[in-house]
């Protein structure tokens, strides 16, 4: 058992540094607002159509991914330990 929760803890800790990096690699939700910045409505919705196979659909997929993949590892440590 401990050896496990060892190898959690590791988990969690490299998990929460991808995390941070994942996040700081995002750009904000402030930059695609199209009033703000006078995009065409034409442009905002073929990048939304498309946001999926872009390189910010990836982060936030593996943001989301990683975030539950954080908090299954937390609360499985919680009973453990």
């Amino acid at each position: 058992m401990e050896t496990l929760a060892i190898v959690l803890t590791v988990c969690m800790a490299l998990i929460g540094i991808l995390l941070c990096v994942i996040v700081l690699l995002q750009s904000g939700r402030a930059a695609g607002l199209g009033a703000i910045s006078g995009s065409s409505a034409s442009a905002d919705s073929y990048w939304s159509k498309n946001k999926g196979s872009s390189m910010e659909g990836a982060l936030e997929r593996y943001t989301k991914i990683l975030g539950a993949a954080f908090m299954v590892i937390g609360i499985v440590l919680n009973f453990i330990v």
